[in-house]
């Protein structure tokens, strides 16, 4: 069925957080552009009925978007509600009827993961799997172990290609400009190699904390709640070869590839840190090890990259709030006796909070000597207020069968294969101040040859026009 678009949309959880703040809004959206228009079936135990879920759906559009009236018209109109237990086989009977003819249904598993084994289970005994497919919300497994135990239980009702596995940061759509401005420029990918780059650095930093998530974040950390998923999709997006094809599969194979070839991480290569006065947050404990930091160096023992270091650095309470990657360069041989303050060249791309790509470059000085400053060409990204949110365009793409947004099952293992050893070997958290680029072991343990590049917001760097 991987050609055939969905006939029908069900999503368990449906009078939950994430359906309130991003399900509902993302439908909305797709009927406003004309890409919905089969049935939406809620399921929640919840004591609720087709109304009040109607009312609640309203409510969130109102507060996350705006409401276009005609389209609520007709998201309303496409709504069903199933009400029951998720261990009860009768709820699973009144989805199959509330299906009708649908042959094709897309289910959402927009639940806690300790409830999927359940409800894949339940689909499948009440023959609501058969053609269907599955959308996953991550976390995808807290380590290679429960990831392993998760794909066994998905892949015991459905086939791999019938499973979307929501990794958000991927249907942002400043991620996959980065990819496409890589391989659709000729004057950036023939520098991309272990011959021209110094190495590559990934940052993620966050100016708040854990916002009143402290119960959730201390079960969670930095690692596996944003480095082994939405980073290191930003690293293979910079460090794949260029696929034979731009289908889904292609794409996935390629990055897949980048994950093998990196090792997993030694202790060495990682500093954790917490930032002060997170242990007095709701919900963590009190002589909490969780990290709300990470740096980490990491290799890839590929032809293109081999001996090239890439950094990966994230958390909250750091100076800003930004996402981007430094690509820096090899340093030019020096002609000029030490006199030019010669710089390495760098490509910057930042994808939060603007999306801008920029080429740090070197100019003569304006006076008589043979000196040297650094200057950027800065190319900002046109306006995106009409831009699709991320789980529109994933919620779509899942629909339509195009997997290219989603993770695949080797991928995901990839991802926890890294990362596992040093979130079992219990590495030390050290503490840092609210707004420092944490801990100040990073700087002597997990540094880059010319430092860490700090983004800065709010100041007009000195540009050209690009």
């Amino acid at each position: 069925m991987s050609n055939l678009h969905s006939d029908a949309f069900v999503f368990f959880g449906a009078t939950g957080d994430l359906a309130y703040k991003k399900i509902f809004p993302s439908l909305h959206a797709m009927v406003k552009r004309g890409n919905l228009n089969v049935p939406v079936i809620g399921v929640a135990n919840a004591g609720w009925n087709l109304d009040q879920l109607r009312a609640r759906a309203l409510d969130s559009i109102e507060k996350h978007g705006g409401v276009d009236h005609a389209a609520f018209e007709k998201l309303s109109g496409l709504l069903r509600y199933v009400d029951g237990g998720y261990e009860d086989p009768a709820t699973f009977s009144a989805i199959r009827q509330a299906l009708g003819a649908a042959e094709h249904p897309a289910h959402y598993l927009a639940i806690p993961p300790v409830l999927f084994g359940l409800v894949v289970e339940q689909l499948g005994k009440a023959g609501a799997a058969n053609g269907a497919r599955v959308i996953v919300e991550k976390p995808f497994g807290s380590d290679l172990a429960s990831a392993r135990e998760l794909n066994r239980i998905l892949l015991g009702t459905f086939n791999e290609n019938s499973i979307f596995r929501i990794d958000h940061y991927l249907g942002k759509r400043p991620v996959n400009s980065m990819f496409y401005a890589r391989f659709a420029n000729s004057f950036l990918e023939p520098l991309l190699n272990r011959m021209h780059v110094e190495d590559v650095q990934i940052t993620m930093a966050e100016d708040f904390g854990v916002q009143g998530r402290g119960a959730f974040y201390d079960q969670t950390g930095t690692i596996r709640d944003v480095v082994q998923n939405h980073l290191f999709q930003v690293l293979t997006n910079i460090a794949m070869e260029p696929p034979v094809r731009a289908d889904g599969e292609s794409v996935r194979d390629e990055k897949a590839k980048v994950l093998k070839a990196i090792e997993p991480l030694r202790a060495e290569d990682v500093v954790r840190g917490q930032f002060r006065g997170y242990r007095s947050e709701k919900g963590v404990a009190p002589d909490s090890k969780t990290e709300t930091f990470a740096a980490l160096r990491l290799r890839i023992n590929s032809w293109r990259w081999q001996g090239v270091p890439f950094y990966i650095r994230a958390g909250k309470c750091l100076p800003v709030t930004c996402t981007e990657m430094m690509i820096r360069l090899r340093h030019p041989p020096d002609i000029f006796g030490g006199a030019g303050g010669i710089q390495p060249n760098h490509f910057r791309f930042r994808i939060s909070p603007d999306v801008t790509i920029a080429h740090g470059i070197m100019v003569k000085a304006p006076d008589a000597a043979l000196s040297g400053e650094p200057l950027e060409l800065i190319a900002h990204d046109r306006d995106s207020a009409n831009d699709m949110d991320a789980y529109e365009r994933l919620l779509g793409d899942a629909m339509a069968g195009d997997a290219a947004l989603f993770a695949r099952e080797d991928y995901v293992e990839e991802a926890w294969r890294i990362v596992d050893p040093v979130l079992k070997a219990g590495t030390p958290v050290y503490e840092y101040e609210p707004g420092t680029w944490g801990p100040a072991e990073v700087h002597d343990r997990i540094a880059p040859t010319d430092g860490w590049n700090d983004p800065v917001l709010d100041v007009a760097p000195k540009s050209g026009a690009a």
